[in-house]
């Protein structure tokens, strides 16, 4: 995707030829100066104006990030690694966002994804290494976390409670400092992970054990 420049000219006008139904009347004088003002963007066979640009091509707000335990780059035997989008609160109120007693998708975006890479125990049920998708259902006091078998699911519409693995029920705790992004981190010792959520002041661990 780049902006169209002279030497493109005659690409865009064929382009255009292709959609004369669209564009029935294009003259070659506009072209020329749409070209000369930066105002066409070519996206491999497409032709698209700058502000349609700006207006849908905007880059994701809810930036996707990973935390893995190890978190070195250099260790390379990896435990865990999640893959997660990172929403920003951006004036709004986490009860909105997260609602008590609804099945969340735990971010922004597609359902996290955790990956293990070796057998953990969540909460008495042996978890076999694999990759699951991980939800939650906020609460007051306590939030209950899942584990569910369905991958690249888009949030939590099509989350179905038959192919659940795991669930922990684990308690609220709030920070006298405020998150703006939706946050994960992983910390382990002697063969145990620790998977911490966080959101504004609201954080939650849920302990997997070997």
């Amino acid at each position: 995707m780049y902006h169209a420049v002279e030497s493109d000219f005659d690409r865009v006008y064929e382009i255009f030829k292709l959609h004369k139904e669209w564009f029935p009347h294009v003259r070659t004088d506009y072209l020329r100066r749409m070209i000369a003002s930066k105002n066409l963007i070519v996206d491999n066979d497409v032709v698209i104006t700058y502000n349609y640009y700006k207006r849908n091509y905007k880059l994701d707000k809810s930036s996707m990030d990973i935390a893995s335990f190890p978190a070195s780059y250099k260790d390379a035997n990896k435990q865990m690694k999640i893959i997660y989008s990172r929403p920003q609160l951006k004036g709004r109120k986490l009860s909105k966002l997260a609602p008590n007693g609804k099945v969340w998708r735990t971010g922004a975006n597609e359902t996290p994804e955790l990956v293990l890479y070796k057998d953990f125990n969540l909460n008495g049920t042996e978890i076999k290494a694999g990759s699951y998708t991980l939800l939650t259902i906020p609460g007051e006091k306590e939030w209950t976390v899942i584990l569910n078998s369905d991958l690249n699911t888009w949030g939590s519409y099509y989350y179905n409670e038959e192919n659940d693995v795991a669930r922990i029920t684990v308690s609220n705790t709030y920070a006298s400092d405020s998150l703006e992004a939706f946050s994960i981190a992983l910390e382990g010792e002697d063969g145990n992970v620790i998977l911490y959520i966080g959101w504004d002041t609201f954080r939650v661990s849920i302990p997997f054990t070997k």
